[in-house]
């Protein structure tokens, strides 16, 4: 069963389509949308402040979810994937964006819509990341501009097959 916890009187919204693993941990206030889905050892911890997650949201094993006390909420629109082991620190992500393994996107970041963070990459504070780029490295710069091939063979595909991936647990 997941560890899914009020703090100060704030309790996570979880719809109902929503696949969450059974040793995740979702605390405080954290709403997220339909057909979400947030998988092994990952944990989203609304305590600080809030995080706002849209449709179809995946939160992969061992990422995390955090903001800054009073300061630095996480907002994460649509169409969203967060890979293994990444953190996610009181920033913005739009819509269909990848973020990828092991990144780390710090405070106060801006990743725009249609847009891949690659694996390992550290988006240092303040960063934005403009729409349709692929940024990597550390500390993260973009490499280059991200095709409509990427966009459906990667953002989407991704955030589809993790849908698809959900359903096989929850029967």
């Amino acid at each position: 069963m997941p560890l899914i916890k009020s703090v100060k009187g704030k309790s996570p919204e979880i719809p109902e389509d929503c696949y969450i693993a059974e040793n995740a941990t979702i605390v405080g206030e954290v709403s997220m949308g339909n057909q979400c889905s947030v998988w092994f050892n990952a944990v989203i911890r609304g305590d600080v402040h809030y995080i706002k997650m849209g449709n179809k949201v995946n939160v992969q094993d061992g990422a995390i979810i955090h903001a800054t006390y009073q300061k630095s909420p996480t907002l994460i629109g649509n169409n969203v994937s967060i890979g293994h082991n990444a953190i996610v620190h009181g920033c913005t992500i739009q819509d269909n964006v990848l973020i990828g393994m092991g990144s780390i996107i710090m405070d106060d970041c801006v990743v725009e819509s249609n847009s891949i963070i690659a694996a390992g990459a550290v988006v240092t504070e303040h960063t934005i990341v403009e729409s349709g780029s692929i940024y990597a490295g550390i500390p993260a710069k973009k490499i280059k501009d991200i095709s409509q091939e990427l966009i459906t063979d990667e953002i989407d595909r991704i955030a589809n097959n993790y849908v698809k991936y959900s359903g096989w647990f929850k029967d």
